[in-house]
């Protein structure tokens, strides 16, 4: 069975309104499903909702719908709080009115949108209701006028939402596949991880091997044990071995010094993020003393066992290259603080359910905050003395290094 695109590859287009505007039953006219709880009731939906389809010939998107955010009271500052987090995490954002209104709330969620960039798009519900009062917005944001009930409008709203995707989203972006030749040979090093589901690997490994046979390239995969007597087969070096952090001190001193190492998570952090921002947030370890806090966030919702590497081996190796103690944090899935300046420094995974907007936020949020931003596999090259060379792959990353190096 074909399996869908991860979360973390699809575009994120986000519903936002006033409550009881109608955006739950948009999604659902739009979804042709009953993916939100849909009542005259205001404030009915909580949460962000998350819907998952094909929007064609883009390709895979993600809806989320998001409660109201001009709710009132203790639990209605917590929705808005969820809904103001989902801001940072999508590449489009739908405004959605109740007929032809608008005003300073509306013009204050375009505000935020368009702070981050983001595109956006007005949606006018309930446009069965009639009155021939003009769509008030900004003469220059596009509309869409519709009926959620009797679905008029879905498909003029799917063209504008096939207009307005952002041109870069879809631009070829590769994890692996570009430091691979077409008919050359990576050799991946796939621990058995714990934490994945018996008979699967965990997600950056899926995504490179796809990568990689989409690049036309050859994939070897082995243990860590198996390393060393599988490239004594090779009659001739592989282009690039890739590991699990994890497993960083053992690959690199199997594998030969001129042959490329990096990791699955370094990958990761020029996928799905900024690596040079995280090369140079790696620096701040140097800055760390005793007592220090460290935030380490991931995005996945796994449920930590044994020697789990955010929990238990990252701060094992921080502490031990420090020298002294550090204090500890942990935040999981969309859980991360507004307020950063409590700590030292910021670790991340490498954001593999994620998707990219939303690490590049985190990046920033840190960078405006003055806390170093560093990632899973960066922390640990840096930690075990092997930083230079796990960013090899990485010509403009090393060339970076070097300079800040010289600088100092």
């Amino acid at each position: 069975m074909t399996q869908p695109a991860p979360r973390s590859l699809r575009l994120h287009i986000g519903l936002f309104g006033r409550r009881n505007v109608g955006k739950s039953s948009l999604l659902n006219a739009f979804t042709r499903q009953q993916v939100s709880i849909v009542s005259d009731v205001k404030g009915t939906t909580t949460d962000p909702v998350e819907k998952p389809m094909e929007l064609l010939p883009l390709g895979p998107v993600l809806f989320v719908d998001t409660a109201g955010v001009d709710d009132e009271g203790a639990l209605g500052e917590l929705r808005m709080a969820r809904t103001r987090a989902v801001l940072d995490r999508v590449d489009l954002g739908v405004i959605v009115t109740e007929g032809t209104s608008w005003g300073e709330f509306e013009a204050g969620l375009l505000a935020e949108l368009q702070a981050r960039k983001v595109p956006a798009l007005v949606v006018h519900n309930k446009a069965d209701l009639g009155g021939d009062a003009a769509p008030r917005h900004p003469a220059d944001l596009p509309f869409v006028a519709v009926s959620a009930l009797r679905g008029m409008g879905i498909p003029a709203l799917k063209e504008a939402l096939l207009r307005l995707a952002p041109a870069d989203f879809f631009d070829n972006r590769r994890l692996v596949s570009d430091l691979v030749p077409p008919g050359g040979l990576a050799v991946l090093v796939v621990p058995i991880d714990k934490e994945a589901p018996k008979g699967r690997l965990i997600l950056p490994q899926v995504m490179a091997i796809r990568d990689l046979l989409d690049g036309e390239s050859m994939v070897m995969v082995v243990q860590e044990r198996e390393l060393r007597p599988a490239l004594a087969r090779l009659k001739e070096p592989p282009a690039l071995v890739v590991t699990d952090s994890q497993a960083f001190l053992k690959v690199a001193a199997d594998v030969p010094r001129d042959v490329p190492m990096t990791s699955f998570s370094i990958l990761m952090s020029r996928f799905q993020g900024d690596l040079a921002e995280q090369v140079r947030g790696t620096l701040g370890i140097e800055r760390l003393k005793g007592g220090d806090k460290v935030l380490v966030a991931e995005t996945c919702g796994h449920h930590p066992v044994g020697e789990d590497i955010g929990r238990v081996k990252i701060p094992r190796w921080l502490t031990q290259y420090v020298g002294a103690r550090l204090e500890f944090e942990h935040v999981q899935g969309r859980d991360f603080p507004e307020d950063l300046t409590p700590y030292g420094l910021v670790v991340h995974c490498g954001n593999c359910t994620g998707n990219r907007r939303e690490m590049l936020s985190r990046i920033h949020r840190a960078r405006e905050a003055g806390v170093p931003l560093t990632n899973y596999g960066l922390t640990i090259a840096y930690s075990l003395g092997i930083f230079e060379r796990a960013l090899e792959p990485f010509p403009a990353a090393k060339a970076l290094l070097e300079s800040t190096h010289a600088a100092n």
